[in-house]
């Protein structure tokens, strides 16, 4: 049951659309997925993205019944009788799920290799994994929380699309915004709101609802922003977005923001290149001030002269995002773009308060097991690779491509340039390579899920049209072993070419070492 008072609202609002608004609760909700670009497949050795994308839509139609969202080239929706959730190459990390319109967001930000870049709030981790895709293992992505039960689920998601070069935090904006003044190239804040746009997917949310409920988020959204706004350098590029219909979170924020910083444009959204129908998607400027005294030919009107200098359009909040169900394949959604006064080239450093990680050395004696371990374990190529730079490669380990964190036990592979991480809630400071106990090293799970078949020198293949090769991949992803025959040492074990953990192998048994915590 939609609650009366959001009822009227929207009634109020739509006017003649409201009855195609009430009837798209009546209907099947969307469910997609988006292909994980960093997944290296049989395909990928240093060929350019496109081919390994083809691969990945012809394995997804291998098992599912799908076809592209418009507005995402690695989203997909699936057809309700299928079942993504359960099959291996979601635990390899050959896709997430995700809410179509969600998928909308993240390609704003226009995300490219080797920038700074901040998704403030970021459980459960669909829009960072998504951004992290676009940045392809180069440059820095910090991923935040500040809830600590989503900032562990962010983190687990990160580690299964195999993400690199993540940062990911638990804290507030406020800590965020002393330690990275002027710091990110772009930054995302998806911000926490009422999810009047998720009621048909989330009954929950649903029941949970209350007017008072909407000028809360709204306050709390102005806060958010405001510490972003701290964090971007000049000509840095903020993306806002919201998964709710309430102008006071959506076209209202926006113009709140404008209004407390002279600093910030409104860009325009090509709509019609997201597929996107003409006029029914654009922002609604006349909801922005419902219930205030501020008219349309007042500052953040609908465009011309602000009457203090600002250009035409600043205000004109026709330019953002409004995705509705009764319009588009896919939930309620809001989505604006936002650029700071300035310009940046994309070599220029910033630096954080209290400066760099310096890591250690890989020739340090304390990562003597880990270099045994990879002489052993990493294929000729992928050492190849590493002694020559110069050479186009997906996964390297050296101290030109990044740089080694030791805490106790843990070894993570980290970015050029970590920011000093002393303060900071921290749940993953990059890729965590494994643990070193007794001199002895034992790789993670995250590293196998980062890993392509090329890099390893030891693979365990199952093809899951043989089906006993799939019934093995179902008793390993139960933790169970298995009889094989071979030299002994880490296996790399992959479903249809997909790296999905780690197996040791030992007197013709394979040991599984899929995590407890994972098996089904």
């Amino acid at each position: 049951m939609l609650p009366e008072a959001f009822l009227d609202r929207m009634h109020q609002q739509l006017g003649g659309a409201y009855e195609a608004f009430l009837q798209s609760y009546q209907e099947e909700k969307y469910s997609a997925l988006r292909c994980n670009p960093l997944k290296r497949g049989p395909l990928k050795t240093d060929e350019a993205a496109e081919p390994e994308t083809l691969e990945k839509e012809a394995s997804l139609r291998k098992y599912f019944h799908v076809t592209h969202v418009s507005w995402e080239k690695n989203g997909y929706y699936y057809a309700s009788e299928d079942q993504p959730g359960k099959h291996p190459l979601h635990e390899a990390g050959v896709y997430y799920i995700q809410e179509p319109s969600a998928m909308a967001v993240a390609p704003l930000l226009q995300a490219q290799p080797g920038e700074k870049i901040l998704d403030l709030c970021a459980a459960p981790g669909g829009k960072s994994t998504q951004i992290a895709g676009y940045m392809q293992g180069e440059g820095l992505l910090v991923a935040n929380e500040i809830h600590p039960g989503r900032a562990k689920i962010l983190s687990e998601n990160m580690e299964r699309l195999g993400v690199r070069n993540v940062c990911v935090t638990n804290e507030t904006p406020t800590v965020l915004s002393e330690k990275f003044p002027e710091y990110f190239h772009r930054i995302l804040v998806d911000a926490p709101c009422s999810g009047e746009g998720m009621f048909r997917k989330n009954p929950e949310a649903c029941a949970e609802w209350r007017p008072e409920n909407v000028a809360l988020c709204a306050r709390r959204q102005d806060e958010i922003l405001d510490e972003a706004a701290k964090m971007l350098m000049p000509g840095g590029r903020l993306v806002y977005s919201t998964c709710t219909f309430a102008p006071e979170e959506n076209e209202g924020s926006i113009r709140r923001f404008l209004r407390r910083h002279a600093e910030f444009e409104l860009l325009a959204i090509d709509k019609n290149a997201m597929g996107l129908p003409e006029g029914l998607c654009d922002g609604r400027p006349e909801w922005a001030d419902a219930g205030s005294d501020v008219s349309d030919d007042a500052p953040g009107g609908r465009g011309g002269s602000s009457g203090n200098g600002v250009p035409d359009g600043r205000y004109d909040l026709r330019r953002t995002l409004r995705l509705w169900p009764q319009v588009v394949r896919g939930e309620g959604h809001f989505a604006a773009v936002l650029q700071k006064q300035g310009a940046y080239t994309a070599d220029q450093e910033t630096f954080a308060a209290g400066g760099c990680e310096r890591g250690i050395s890989l020739k340090d004696k304390d990562l003597e097991p880990w270099r045994q371990f990879w002489q052993e374990t990493g294929s000729a190529a992928a050492q190849k690779r590493e002694e020559n730079k110069a050479l186009s490669a997906d996964v390297r380990f050296n101290d030109d491509q990044g740089i080694f964190l030791r805490f106790g036990e843990n070894v993570y592979f980290a970015p050029k340039g970590m920011p000093a991480l002393k303060g900071l809630k921290v749940l993953r400071p990059g890729l965590q390579l494994g643990t070193i106990k007794k001199n002895r090293f034992e790789p993670s799970h995250a590293l196998a899920l980062a890993l392509a078949e090329n890099d390893a020198r030891h693979v365990c293949h199952f093809d899951l049209d043989n089906e006993d090769e799939a019934k093995l991949v179902t008793a390993y992803l139960n933790g169970q072993t298995f009889p094989m025959e071979g030299e002994k040492g880490w296996y790399l074990i992959t479903v249809d070419g997909y790296s999905i953990g780690w197996g040791k192998l030992a007197g013709g048994i394979m040991k599984n070492h899929y995590p407890k915590g994972l098996r089904k």
